[in-house]
Parts: structure tokens; C-alpha cells; sequence
């Protein structure tokens, strides 16, 4: 009943009206196209001069780093450049079932790991891993910092030392005082973004990730390329496959987004938040099954109660002095994504209500050392989706919307509108989102994996791209909610995976995979340590 409520709610909300700011130039228009072209040539001409890895030195594996040169405007190829950091593992050309047997190199394999404002820069040494030697020995594993993240041109709105503020108050149902404060302070965060970034600003969005990515390809010496995307990379990578669809040589889509362009991307939170109450209900009703271990209750909603005691003592006492209400909602929106979190983070409320609050202040506090990264990755994050497409630009209908869908899903709703606020007040040109898809015989067979109960990504946008990309193959994990599926604990989904990158096999338009095991429970032993039981 609940869940039909949320579907019924999300959809009524869907009719809002969106007033676009002044719009960019066509941004699929002919002199992008030919700038894309123009790039993609020197790129291929000049290649990629690896070498030593500036902040991975003493990392194992044999990753090296470089940078790419890429136009920051595509109508100007002849502009301003700027330089994305790059990343490669050679493939190994080791089969690990086989040692006698070399492998046959397919080419590189890059990934992008979504956000937007995430970067892929690690993303080679997970060829390391049990899980990934087959595919490491195949394919070269690139990653990189999509423009504005890290090294690559970073964006920054707001001087690192301030963007870290708590402990924080995060209330479900906000006062209109609140309410007005936090539209101060996200019309102060976009007027830092114009003050810091100048005409800049505008050139950061999913279409020039696209464009970035082809020119990403030439370099690399790849004829096609073969591109795995999670969460926001599926995105600007359905934008690619739209853009340049003979430069594909393989896709997988892992967690996908919503590609209509009328869901990009204020409907498209709308939607999310609505998914995120869902996925607290699944989290809630897990450690309700396990109440032996953690003692929070026997039914989802005592666990609800449980977690609004925390949230109240907070509010009046921050844990530590450094964890209030808004670090606890930020921790707990974690286990909406990973359910491997669900058993540190229910510990975490057990300990406090026991009266230890050291295992939640240890998940949930910020960190002032990693206050750079995240100030930049918050500003990427804003920027890309604030210039990707029109906004309300009236509060009053973030406040109707959000109001009305914060009576059947409070977890993440308000949330999820003070981050993407500052669009309401955004000060450069919106681009228009195109209409992403494919036809017969236009791309090359694609890998879709989804999971039904995904929150961050919830699973009607994987039945949209699949529906718009012709020959795309829909695998499915039933009955589960982990974000972000490749390389994680589903044999079945990895199966499917490796059969596509390694051996071009899919199996029929539609596959399903029953869901990966259930988190164990883990109890706390009489010195405070972790432990499971039995």
C-alpha cells in the first residue's frame, strides 16, 4: 500500500511545470559536431604519455597516469583547452583459471564511475581483485576524472575550509524559517559558482562529458570503444551511444538513470526520494528481523522510532560534537545504496542508544582532510546537473512538490531539495536534454544491469533505456536494492557481465538474477568490538 501511495504520489508530481532559465545554443548542433571531430583527431595524433601516478605511488599494480587535452567549449576547438587526468592498467593477458594460457588483448575498457563530480581514477587497480582478473586480463583498465573533478580543471564554489559545517539539523518537515534559510544560502552557493568559475561554468555538463569521452577514446588509440558507466555514467553514456553510435564497440549500463529528457533531472530526484523511502523500509525491516541482535525493535516502524529517538537526542546534543541529525540522515542514506552497510550502521544506533555513541560519531562524522574533494565533487555535482536543463525557478513549486511527497517519503525528500536547490537560482545558460535512443541496426547490442528495488537509481529508468536502445539486453536482480551491480556479490549478474566483455554473448532481450544474500547481522562483543553471531 505504501509503495503504491509513493508510485501514485511521485506521479502526480511529475505534472509540475519547469521554467527554464535562458537556453545554450543547440547543443547537438553542427559546430559541436565538427569541434568533437576536430578533437578527436589531434587527441589520436597525439595519444597518451603515461607515466607515474602523482597521488598513487605506493599503490600496488602496474597503473600509470596521463592527461588528455579536450576543448572546454566544442563550438571553439581552437579555444581554451583543458587537461583530463587519466588512468591505465595494461591488461595482463593472464587467465587466471589457466596460467598456461594467454589471453588475447580486446582493447581498453573505460569506466566511469557517475555522480557527477566521481572519478574513475582508481578504477585500474580493481583489476587486482578476485572478481575482475578475467576482464583485467582482456581489456586495458582505463579510468579518469571527468572535467571539473580532481586534476581535471577542478570546479569550486565555496572556500573548502567552510563547505564542511556540522553537526546540522535535518528536519522532515521544515519550518518556513528554515525554509527560508536554506534558499539564502543556495542562492549564495550558485552566485559562488559564477564568482569562481566565471563563463567557465556554463561548458560543464553531460553533452561535453560525451564529447570529452569520444575524444577520451581517440587518444587511447580505439577505433570503438567499450565503456562501462554506473549511476550518472549510464547517463552521459546513453548520450554517447545517441551521439556517436558507430564509435561503440560495447556499453554496460550499471544502475541506471531515467533518460527522458522531461525526467532530467528535477523529476527525476522527485523520484528518487520516493525510491530512497522504499529502500529505508527495506533497511528498517531487516533490522527488525534481527532485533536479538540490535534490540531496536521487532517491526520496521519500532525501528522508525528507534531511529527518530537517535535523531532527537542528537538534535539537542550533537554525538561527540560532531554528529547531529543531518550526519546521521547522510550515514543511513549510505545503506540506502549498499546493504553490505545495513549491519555497521545498525550497530551504530544500537551502540548509541546503549549509551556508546563511539561506533555512530566513527560513520558518521566529516572529515576536515577530505573537505577539498568533497567541496569540489559537490561543486561538479552541482554545476552538470544544474546546467544540463531547465529548473523551477520559483521556490513555491519545490515547496508544493516536495511538501506534498515528504508526507509519504520524509527520509531524503527535503535532502535531496537542498542539494539541487542552487539550480533554482542558476546563473548560466541551460542546455536542452536531447532524446537519447538508438534504432535497428544503429548500435551495436548493449549491456543493461539493473536491481528492482534500487533507490538512487530506481528501476523504471533501466525500462526506459531499454526501450529507447534497439538490441539492448535487460538483466535484472530481482527483489534487490544494491546501486551499482558489476563486480558486486551477484554471481549471476558478473556471469552475464564477463560473457558480454569477454565473448560478445548476451542472453535474450531479458534476463533475470535472484537477489544477491542478505547482509549477516553483526553484534557488538562486551569490549565494543564487532562480532557475528554464532
Amino acid at each position: 500500500m505504501r509503495a503504491a501511495l509513493l508510485c501514485s504520489a511521485a506521479g502526480s508530481l511529475l505534472l509540475s511545470t519547469l521554467t527554464a532559465a535562458p537556453a545554450a545554443e543547440d547543443p547537438t548542433g553542427a559546430a559541436e559536431r565538427r569541434g568533437t571531430a576536430v578533437a578527436a583527431a589531434r587527441a589520436k595524433a597525439a595519444g597518451v604519455e603515461f607515466g607515474p601516478c602523482p597521488d598513487a605511488r605506493d599503490l600496488p599494480g602496474g597503473m600509470r597516469c596521463g592527461t588528455v587535452s579536450v576543448p572546454l567549449d566544442y563550438a571553439h576547438p581552437d579555444g581554451r583547452h583543458i587537461e583530463l587526468a587519466v588512468s591505465r592498467a595494461r591488461a595482463t593477458g593472464k587467465d587466471p583459471d589457466d596460467s598456461g594460457h594467454r589471453v588475447l588483448r580486446q582493447g581498453a575498457l573505460v569506466y566511469n564511475p557517475g555522480g557527477p563530480g566521481a572519478t574513475g581514477l582508481y578504477f585500474p587497480l580493481i583489476g587486482l581483485l578476485p572478481e575482475w582478473k578475467r576482464i583485467a586480463a582482456a581489456y586495458d583498465l582505463v579510468g579518469y576524472a571527468p572535467r571539473g573533478v580532481g586534476r581535471s580543471a577542478p570546479l569550486s564554489c565555496k572556500d573548502p575550509e567552510q563547505f564542511l559545517t556540522g553537526p546540522s539539523q535535518a528536519p522532515t518537515h521544515p519550518s518556513e524559517s528554515y525554509k527560508r534559510e536554506r534558499v539564502a544560502r543556495a542562492k549564495a552557493y550558485a552566485r559562488g559558482c559564477a564568482e569562481r568559475n566565471g563563463d567557465a561554468l556554463r561548458h560543464y555538463h553531460s553533452l561535453n562529458n560525451a564529447r570529452d569521452l569520444d575524444v577520451l577514446r581517440a587518444a587511447l588509440g580505439e577505433e570503438r570503444l567499450t565503456f562501462m558507466g554506473s549511476s550518472y555514467g549510464t547517463y552521459f553514456g546513453a548520450l554517447y551511444a545517441t551521439l556517436f553510435p558507430s564509435h561503440v564497440r560495447r556499453m554496460v549500463f550499471d544502475s541506471v538513470v531515467h533518460p527522458a529528457p522531461e525526467r532530467i533531472w528535477y523529476r527525476n530526484n522527485l523520484a528518487q526520494s520516493a525510491a530512497f523511502e522504499r529502500r529505508w523500509a527495506d533497511f528498517r525491516a531487516w533490522i527488525a528481523r534481527h532485533d536479538d541482535v540490535y534490540g531496536l525493535g521487532r517491526t520496521a516502524r519500532d525501528v522508525l522510532r528507534s531511529y527518530e529517538r537517535v535523531s532527537a537526542r542528537l538534535a539537542a546534543e550533537p554525538a561527540g560534537g560532531k554528529v547531529g541529525p543531518g550526519q546521521l540522515r547522510g550515514a543511513l542514506l549510505q545503506a540506502g545504496y549498499y546493504d553490505d552497510l545495513w549491519p555497521h550502521r545498525a550497530h551504530a544506533l544500537s551502540a548509541y542508544l546503549r549509551g556508546d555513541e563511539g561506533p555512530l560519531v566513527e560513520q558518521a562524522e566529516q572529515h576536515p582532510e577530505a573537505a577539498a574533494e568533497a567541496e569540489n565533487s559537490r561543486a561538479v555535482y552541482v554545476a552538470v546537473e544544474c546546467n544540463d536543463a531547465p529548473w523551477p525557478t520559483d521556490f513555491a513549486v519545490w515547496d508544493r512538490d516536495n511538501t506534498r511527497l515528504a508526507r509519504v517519503a520524509p527520509f531524503e525528500t527535503w535532502h535531496n531539495v537542498w542539494a539541487n536547490l542552487p539550480c533554482a537560482f542558476w546563473p548560466a545558460p541551460r542546455q536542452r536534454p536531447p532524446e537519447v535512443g538508438a534504432g535497428p541496426g544503429e548500435l551495436p547490442p548493449t549491456l543493461i544491469l539493473a536491481a528492482e528495488r534500487d533507490a538512487a537509481t530506481p528501476y523504471d529508468g533501466a525500462l526506459e533505456l531499454h526501450d529507447r536502445l534497439t538490441g539492448s539486453v535487460l538483466v535484472t536482480e530481482r527483489d534487490a536494492g544494491a546501486h551499482g551491480l558489476a563486480g558486486g556479490p551477484n554471481a549471476c549478474v558478473n556471469g552475464h557481465m564477463e560473457a558480454y566483455l569477454l565473448h560478445g554473448r548476451l542472453p535474450g532481450r531479458h534476463a533475470e538474477c535472484a537477489p544477491h544474500a542478505e547482509p549477516k547481522p553483526t553484534a557488538p562483543d562486551r569490549a565494543g568490538a564487532v562480532r557475528r553471531p554464532g
